[in-house]
């Protein structure tokens, strides 16, 4: 059995957590149903991590509740079958949105837009988001 450990970098997340967080500027026009970098950081336990410098994965703008901050979910590229999970096409490509680890999310996470679902595809994620937080 082989059992893949890694180190996480805390000390390398708090640098640019706190960078972001110092960092003030016009918040990007984010709309529902766009897909984002989003620099989600290094995370406890079971809790989905970004990747790479920044920390950063793509994320769903599920609901807008301002200029500044939005409801989340993020995505990932590896096959994830169950009802935490929903599948989605970005670009020809399959991805799946971890809706398990919905999230509210600052304005100065996020730092460039990747896609934008098309209205089916974004009621049907809507859809299974409600149907998570209800126990359907």
């Amino acid at each position: 059995m082989i059992i893949k450990s890694f180190i996480k970098d805390f000390i390398k997340w708090l640098s640019i957590k706190r960078k972001i967080d110092d960092f003030k500027h016009t918040p990007p026009l984010f709309n529902e149903g766009e897909i984002w970098w989003c620099s989600i950081g290094e995370n406890v336990g079971v809790e989905i991590s970004g990747k790479g410098d920044h920390f950063r994965r793509p994320v769903l703008v599920v609901r807008k509740l301002d200029q500044y901050s939005f409801i989340g979910v993020p995505i990932t590229s590896q096959n994830k079958v169950g009802t935490w999970y929903a599948h989605i096409k970005v670009k020809n490509n399959d991805n799946y949105v971890i809706l398990s680890q919905i999230r509210h999310i600052d304005y100065r996470r996020i730092d460039k837009i990747l896609f934008t679902l098309d209205i089916l595809t974004f009621n049907y994620i809507r859809t299974e988001v409600v149907n998570l937080i209800k126990g359907v």
